[in-house]
């Protein structure tokens, strides 16, 4: 992710808020914690500072299939999504919000927008649970950009 232009300072915020909750997200994953925990930290952490997460989009178990088991919601749910074990692959994507959190596809059928119009922020990363927590497969180099909000 990068910023284009001037960026606002509330906006910088929404920035900052979607990366810390979804690394706060990373850093509890390992073996035998509920998915649905994740949910639950980033909805805790983003609600707290005055955004919302958005509840028709998740992130997803990576296997024979993309988009397949587990659902990783990114809001506080108490429906049994498995427990994370050695071998699972799986993304963290939360989608969080200066506005609402209900969203409008365009007419093209893949744009998403916030329904309200305000902004919105996503990080991602497809994670490996190991034997002590997690490796993010898709992490940036050493030779990466680092941004202000990491």
């Amino acid at each position: 992710m990068f910023c284009v232009g001037e960026v606002d300072a509330e906006s910088k915020a929404l920035l900052q808020v979607t990366y810390d909750c979804w690394q706060a997200a990373i850093g509890i994953c390992k073996p035998g914690v509920p998915y649905n925990a994740i949910g639950a930290i980033i909805e805790d952490y983003v609600t707290k500072r005055g955004f919302t997460t958005t509840k028709n989009f998740c992130g997803h178990g990576v296997g024979r299939v993309f988009h397949m088991s587990p659902q990783i919601v990114h809001y506080k749910t108490d429906q049994d999504l498995g427990l994370m074990q050695v071998g699972n692959i799986f993304t963290i994507e939360p989608m969080i919000q200066i506005g609402g959190n209900e969203n409008f596809m365009w007419g093209d059928g893949w744009t998403i927008s916030t329904l309200d119009g305000s902004r919105s922020a996503q990080f991602e990363h497809t994670l490996l649970v190991t034997d002590t927590g997690v490796e993010a497969l898709t992490a940036k180099t050493s030779a990466s950009k680092q941004q202000f909000w990491e």
